[in-house]
């Protein structure tokens, strides 16, 4: 293992309360219904564009100019919800002490990943590739692919971790190895019938798991 690709959303940050207050905000300015806790986490995990279609009532023909606004709301924002999950960041300073290059892969718009990135692992990460519309969204491997290139890694010896099906799929399409995090925002029956075959339950067994690999 030379490399370890993380998902963002329900993997490094639990990001949820910020993106269910900039959603339902922009679901208001539109005069839509809002969108409870719950369902938010199920609509996210495809990219902030398929997050609009589900939140949006069906017959809504406005999709593409609430996805603007979306992103716009959530681009500024200050993040004030979000926090890294208890572990994360000690998993990755271990891995960075091994030399371990360390990537970011996630759907959310690049111009509010970037940010978010920055504000909780400043330095700590050698790529970080958010939806800028070059690549497609997971689960199409090519954005994993380029940061695998990009690192100068093979995809043989990169480890994808992520808490989606979109993970699984991404990682398998790739040629990566996967590991399905249970602390996210998917049970480990969804992620089961995704493909998932690794498990780990907290960031601790997350960095055992990867120490073996």
């Amino acid at each position: 293992m030379q490399a370890v690709l993380f998902d963002l959303d329900g993997t490094l940050l639990h990001t949820l309360p910020d993106i269910a207050l900039c959603l339902n905000e922009t679901l208001k300015l539109f005069h839509y219904p809002v969108c409870t806790d719950e369902q938010v986490r199920k609509f996210v995990g495809d990219g902030a564009e398929k997050l609009i279609e589900r939140a949006l009532p069906e017959g809504a023909d406005n999709v593409a100019e609430v996805y603007a606004k979306f992103r716009e709301l959530y681009g500024k924002s200050a993040h004030a919800l979000t926090r890294p999950y208890d572990g994360i960041e000690e998993l990755l300073r271990e891995l960075k002490g091994r030399g371990v290059k360390l990537a970011v892969i996630t759907n959310k718009p690049q111009e509010a990943t970037v940010p978010s990135v920055e504000k909780f692992f400043k330095g700590i990460f050698d790529f970080i590739g958010g939806d800028s519309g070059m690549f497609p969204v997971k689960p199409d491997p090519a954005l994993a692919r380029y940061c695998a290139l990009t690192l100068r890694v093979p995809v043989k010896e990169c480890v994808f971790v992520g808490d989606g099906e979109p993970d699984v799929r991404t990682a398998k399409s790739a040629g990566m190895r996967s590991v399905s995090a249970l602390w996210g925002y998917r049970t480990r029956e969804e992620l089961f019938f995704a493909g998932a075959t690794e498990f780990a339950s907290s960031p601790k067994e997350l960095q055992k798991i990867l120490t073996e690999f």
